[in-house]
Order: structure tokens, then C-alpha cells, then sequence
């Protein structure tokens, strides 16, 4: 470690620090003494006869090996505070001294505590008042990922005390008020709490619960800002610190500096590279919330960092707080959507109706539990339910299945007529019901008991066996497939039969079973005469199809769709995106795109 003298850039001082954390050096606030912690002795070097101070220490204290030690600003000579942590079962153990008065009988105030594997020490301003954040490394209980923390007090009248918590947690921010009398803490599990303590340790004002991380005063401690950045949404609240009220509650997403400005009014929030590398920029604010200033860095371009000029005490005058709301700009950059999420397949139309209620649930049951006799009546109906839904099963089972039957009869009296061709006693016993009425017509034969069909009657018979061929063809479209094959065969047995003399009655039968047989066929061709010139003009049109061109107009067509919804939703009044409102601006190219898509060939 070096150190050099400024007006002429010499080095005055250099020392050997193996140290990788705690080694930092400490100056008193007129620089007139210079402490460091090398090798577990702390070493004092008085500067306050110049730079030839450096050559000899003035003061020495051993036993402080892993130690730290802060000199506090404020009065000369200033008080010394030394951390000592504790070994083999021993507590940590923080003591106050007054330079240079520095021996162990002449401490000022001492605080002891277990589990502090880290401490962070924090003055006051007038250096009269000391916190001390002790943390673990691990947490033995493992109710914390980050080990625990606690907050520990000292004063320089010898007064040390513990800070009381009410809420278990992380500490996430101390901050004391430049007026040396009172400091914040910003504690506990999200959403964390803040409170107001005096030098006595007591709550003055609860801030209650938020979402935030972290406290600023400004340079009178008349207003304090908590804020939750980094992995929070940026919430801003501006409390008066006098009248313990809130003033103004803001957003500034995306923020990693603030920063008051001197006077105590306005405040600073820049989002800065290398934490943040898009969107970089700064905004000035009023305490009141309104926005003063802005001024955003263009798109690739980098903000390091953002300071308030500086001014020498005393120079503004402590501010008076009011309510009034001061005039502000609107800011350049896009808001989010205040609109509560809406799920993908709720969107579009009025959907209050599909909103899906949430289960009531009972304390310390899952969600969706319910009680027995619930269960009981809920098992009930899902058994009668089910039960119904059987019933109407067997009965569409049932249904069907005495129409095949039918089905099936009709099929086998019409094949067993076919293969036969007898229209007599002997077909009786298996005809439909139709089949019989047709019989009916018919007039028995004296001599054999036979029917024979009237000439005036087969016209009849032939037309009712063709209204029953009509819709089994609808039914079974394999029945068109297989009449040519039952034409041939009935040609055969009809030559077969005229060849060995059958009786004129079974002729008759015959040939009006072939006027009918030769009328279904002759539909079927024209049927399918009229078929073929609808499949000569469907097939040019496939052929002249381009899969490559619909696609292309198909994804125009998506396109224009989704830039009418966005149209839609920004008449609604709700704020689009940057990337929104430029698919929006490209609607007329895509029009021109898809006109041309559909005139090419």
C-alpha cells in the first residue's frame, strides 16, 4: 500500500498489506491522524506536524489480529473504535476510545455479541454515535441462504445496546440522518419494513411494509426517500421526516445511482453502465414527484456515472416542506401497462364470464381441500352421473344393434330371392316385413301352392325393391361397387335357368329383378358422367396451385391481423411498446405485399 502527497505527487508512506479485506487505512477528518491494522496491531501516525509524521508511529495496539478499526469524524482529537473478534468459545467484542487515550482502562464504551464473522461500523456525523452491522457467513439454523444479521449500538457517554427487529430478515440498509440524532433501518423478508430509531434505540415511526431496499436523507434530514432498486420494480416514496407523512410515491424503473442534491430539493436517478449497459440515462426530480429534467443516452452509447456539483456548508438553507405539487415535464420514455395480466385465451371480447375463480381453501388444509361429508356428496353425483352416462350407453348399444340385425335379415332374404328366385312359400319364413306386403300381392297356384306374380304387379315389386336399394346405397357406398359383380351373376344364373326350361313365373320374376338391377345401373353411370367433369376441372386448379405463394400470402394475412388487434388495443387507450408501434407503422407495406402476391401469377 502507497501513499502519496497530492501538491507534489511524492510518495510519503508505504507498508506491506496482506489483508484482502479490512485493510483500508483511517483518517481523521483534519487528516491530522492516520490508523491502519498490519499484522493484528493497530498503528497510529500523528500528521498534524506534516508529512515527516509518517517515519515513526505515535501509538500502538496489539491483541486486534483480524480486527478493524474506524477513526470518527467530527471533533479533534476524534474518538477510535476497534473491533476484536472473538476465538475459542470468547464473544466478539467492539470497545470506544479517546485519542490518545488508548489503553485498556480507558475505554469509553464496550458492546460484546456472538455470531459476527463481518462487522460494518457507521458514525454519525458529529462522530458522537456508532452502529455496528454484524453478519454470519452461514446460518447455522439454515433459515437464510445470506447467514444473519444484527444491528448493535455504542455512544461516546458509554451507552451500547442491541437494535430491536420486529421482523425476521436481512438488514438492508442504515442510514443516519445528517443530524446525528436519529437513523433508519430498512429490514426483514420482502415485503421489508422500516422504521425510525432515536440515539436511545426506541422507534420514533414505523414506515410499515414495502417494497423496498434502501433509505436516503437528504443533506438537512428533513425528507427521507425509501426506495426498492436493483431486482425491485423502483418504487419511490418521499416521507417528511418532521411530520412523519408521505409526500409523494413515484417509479423509476431501471435505476442503479440517486443521489440529493445540495440543497436539499431535488434529487438525481441515472441508470449507468456497467450495471446496466440500455436505456442509460439520468432524470431530476422535485421532492413533490414531479419530473424536472431528462435526459436520455441514444441507443448504444454509455452513461458512467452522474455527480451533483459540489458547494461548501452552510451554503443553502434548510428547505420548508410542502404539499404543493410542482409543475413538472412528461417523460420521453414508454410507461408500462398498468392493466392487470390477461391470460392469452381470455383475450378478445367480453370475457368477465370465464374469469376462473380461486378455490376457497381451509386454514392450514392444501388449496381445493374440502371436508368429508363434501367429498361424500360430491362422489355421490359423479356416481349417479356416472351411472346415467352408462345407461345411455347400453341403450345407443342396444339401438344399433337391432338395426344391424334388421340389417343383416333384410341382406340374407334379399340374397337367399336373388340366388333362388323364387317368390314363394319357401322365402316366406325370412322376408322383411316389406318383403311380405310385396308377397301379399301375389295370388297362389291351384296345383302347388305356389304364388305367381301378376303381370300388373312386377312394375310395383321392382319399384319397391329399388326404393329399398336407394338408401342401403347411401348407407354403404361398397354396395354401388358390387352391383356390376351382381349383374353378371344374375345374368348367369338367367341364362342357366332359360337354358333348363324353369316355369314361366320364375322367368317373370326374374326379368323384373333385371329391369331393376338395369335402372340402378343406368343412375349410377350418369351419377358418375356427372362426377367426372367436376374431377377434369378440380384437377387443372390443383396443378396450377403454388404452396410457396400461399404461404407467403399467408403470413401477410397474419401480420395485417395482429397489426389490427394492436389498432384495437391502442384505441382502448392502452400504451404500446416501442416495437408495437412500429409493426403498426408497417401496415401499408405489408397491404402493398399482399396485393401483389395475389395479382402475380
Amino acid at each position: 500500500m502507497f501513499v502519496y502527497e497530492i501538491a507534489t505527487g511524492k510518495q510519503v508512506f508505504s507498508i506491506v498489506q496482506k489483508k484482502q479485506t479490512d485493510w483500508e487505512p483511517s483518517w481523521s477528518s483534519d487528516e491530522g491522524i492516520f490508523a491502519i491494522v498490519v499484522g493484528g496491531e493497530s498503528l497510529f501516525y500523528d500528521l498534524s506536524q506534516g508529512i515527516e509524521g509518517f517515519n515513526a508511529t505515535t501509538k500502538k495496539i496489539g491483541g486486534s489480529k483480524g480486527g478493524v478499526l474506524s477513526v470518527g469524524p467530527g471533533s479533534s482529537p476524534p474518538f477510535i473504535a476497534i473491533y476484536t473478534p472473538g476465538a475459542k468459545g470468547a464473544p466478539s467484542m467492539c470497545k470506544l476510545y479517546k485519542y490518545p487515550a488508548l489503553a485498556q482502562n480507558q475505554t469509553l464504551a464496550c458492546k460484546s455479541f456472538f455470531n459476527a464473522d463481518r462487522v460494518e461500523m457507521m458514525w454519525n456525523k458529529r462522530g458522537t454515535g456508532l452502529l455496528l452491522l454484524t453478519s454470519t457467513e452461514v446460518d447455522k439454523t439454515g433459515a437464510s441462504y445470506y447467514g444473519n444479521q444484527a444491528l448493535h449500538f455504542l455512544n461516546t457517554k458509554g451507552d451500547s445496546c442491541s437494535v430491536p427487529l420486529s421482523k425476521e430478515g436481512p438488514v438492508h440498509c442504515v442510514k443516519w440522518s445528517p443530524k446525528a440524532t436519529e437513523f433508519v433501518v430498512v429490514y426483514g423478508y420482502m415485503p421489508s419494513k422500516a422504521a425510525l430509531y432515536n440515539l436511545k434505540c426506541d422507534v420514533i415511526f414505523d414506515f410499515k411494509e414495502g417494497p423496498r431496499n434502501c433509505a436516503y436523507f437528504n443533506p438537512f434530514g428533513n425528507l427521507v426517500v425509501l426506495a426498492g432498486f436493483g431486482n425491485l420494480p423502483g418504487n419511490v416514496e418521499i416521507w417528511d421526516v418532521k411530520m412523519k407523512e408521505m409526500i409523494a410515491n413515484i417509479k423509476c424503473p431501471d435505476t442503479t445511482h440517486f443521489e440529493w442534491s445540495p440543497n436539499g430539493e431535488y434529487f438525481v436517478t441515472a441508470t449507468t453502465a456497467p450495471r446496466l449497459r440500455i436505456g442509460n440515462g439520468f432524470k431530476v426530480y422535485h421532492y413533490s414527484g414531479a419530473l424536472m429534467h431528462e435526459t436520455i443516452w441514444p441507443q448504444g452509447q454509455e452513461l458512467l456515472a452522474v455527480e451533483w456539483q459540489q458547494f461548501a456548508e452552510n451554503t443553502f438553507t434548510e428547505p420548508i416542506i410542502t404539499k404543493a405539487k410542482q409543475e413538472g415535464i412528461k417523460s420521453s420514455q414508454p410507461e408500462a401497462s398498468k392493466k392487470v395480466y390477461t391470460p392469452p385465451h381470455l383475450r378478445g371480447g367480453n370475457n368477465v364470464d370465464k374469469i376462473i375463480q380461486p378455490q376457497s381453501t381451509i386454514p392450514g388444509l392444501p388449496p381445493g381441500y374440502t371436508s368429508s361429508q363434501a367429498n361424500n356428496k360430491k362422489q355421490g353425483a359423479q356416481k349417479s352421473q356416472q351411472q346415467q352416462h352408462n345407461n345411455n350407453q347400453q341403450q345407443n348399444q342396444q339401438q344399433q344393434q337391432n338395426q344391424a340385425n334388421k340389417k343383416r335379415n333384410f341382406d340374407r332374404t334379399k340374397t337367399r330371392r336373388e340366388s333362388k328366385g323364387e317368390g314363394g312359400a319357401a322365402g316366406n319364413n325370412n322376408q322383411s316385413p316389406q318383403m311380405n306386403k310385396n308377397q301379399n300381392n301375389a295370388t297362389p297356384s291351384p296345383s302347388n301352392g305356389e304364388a305367381t306374380v301378376a303381370p300388373g304387379n312386377q312394375e310395383e315389386n321392382g319399384q319397391q325393391q329399388q326404393q329399398q336399394q336407394r338408401p342401403q346405397n347411401k348407407r354403404n357406398p361398397n354396395n354401388r361397387r358390387q352391383q356390376p359383380h351382381q349383374q353378371q351373376y344374375q345374368q348367369k344364373r338367367q341364362q342357366n335357368n332359360n337354358g333348363n326350361n324353369e316355369k314361366p313365373h320364375e322367368n317373370n320374376i326374374q326379368e323384373g329383378h333385371q329391369q331393376n338391377q338395369e335402372k340402378t345401373a343406368n343412375h349410377q353411370q350418369q351419377i358418375g358422367g356427372e362426377q367426372q367433369p367436376l374431377q377434369q376441372q378440380q384437377q387443372p386448379s390443383k396443378k396450377a396451385a403454388n404452396p410457396e405463394k400461399d404461404k407467403k400470402i399467408r403470413n401477410v394475412a397474419k401480420k395485417l391481423s395482429d397489426i389490427k388487434k394492436l389498432k384495437v388495443r391502442q384505441e382502448q387507450g392502452e400504451v404500446l411498446e416501442l416495437n408495437q408501434l412500429n409493426k403498426i407503422a408497417m401496415e401499408a407495406k405489408f397491404l402493398e405485399e399482399l396485393k401483389a402476391l395475389k395479382l402475380s401469377n
